[in-house]
């Protein structure tokens, strides 16, 4: 028995994997594609996908908000997750990158439950917002530019329904979190972001070490 969460050795990730994640071929094929890309460590891990999936199904989402698709892998767990009726609207800025995503929602059949805009996900979310979309959304997964995951969550935060979810990953940051003098944007931003995440009464709030750390944000 444990009181903390352990540290996972590459075994224990190895097994954590094998054991709780039923990885569909795509998302395999797709993995492994991704992993060919200079830009690779920016793909989520299986264990991230599989959590994805399991709030879906377990809230019975049917529209779902995507800030940062890379090469899909999230996307793609999620859309198989949803029902058929399901919606995914997915925001990106990479065309290429995201060329690869097009291929797997095709791959799995899911094409036709997501909706990708090609343009600075601030726009689509304003976007949104203008169009009387507030409060239309179940869940929301953030993973894009770090120096812009507040204005991001701000956002979503309107976008979701009472009740419903925004996750968002990289919160630990490979442990710079920690540091207390960073030299860098990104974990400036982060560092006060989860520090406003974690007195913001507006949301009940959950951290969890999974994978570079994933916060889940359900609004009140």
């Amino acid at each position: 028995m444990a009181n903390r969460t352990i540290g996972l050795s590459d075994e224990l990730a190895a097994y954590v994997v094998a054991m709780g994640v039923r990885e569909p071929a795509v998302l395999t094929r797709l993995r492994e594609e991704t992993a060919a890309l200079p830009e690779h460590g920016m793909q989520v891990s299986p264990e991230q996908g599989a959590l994805l999936a399991m709030l879906v199904e377990l809230m019975g989402a049917r529209r779902c908000l995507e800030v940062g698709t890379f090469t899909g892998y999230s996307s793609t767990a999620v859309a198989l997750a949803l029902p058929d009726d399901g919606r995914l609207l997915c925001c990106d800025v990479s065309d290429e990158w995201t060329s690869l995503a097009r291929r797997a929602w095709d791959d799995a059949g899911v094409a036709h439950k997501v909706e990708l805009r090609i343009q600075p996900a601030l726009t689509t979310l304003d976007e949104l917002l203008a169009d009387g979309q507030e409060s239309t959304f179940d869940l929301a997964f953030l993973d894009a530019d770090k120096t812009a995951y507040d204005d991001y969550y701000e956002r979503l935060l309107r976008l979701v329904r009472p009740g419903g979810l925004i996750a968002i990953d990289n919160v630990l940051w490979s442990g710079a979190v920690l540091d207390e003098d960073p030299d860098d944007a990104s974990t400036r931003a982060l560092q006060a972001l989860n520090a406003k995440l974690a007195a913001d009464e507006r949301i009940s709030v959950c951290l969890l070490p999974v994978a570079d750390g994933v916060t889940l944000a359900r609004r009140r």
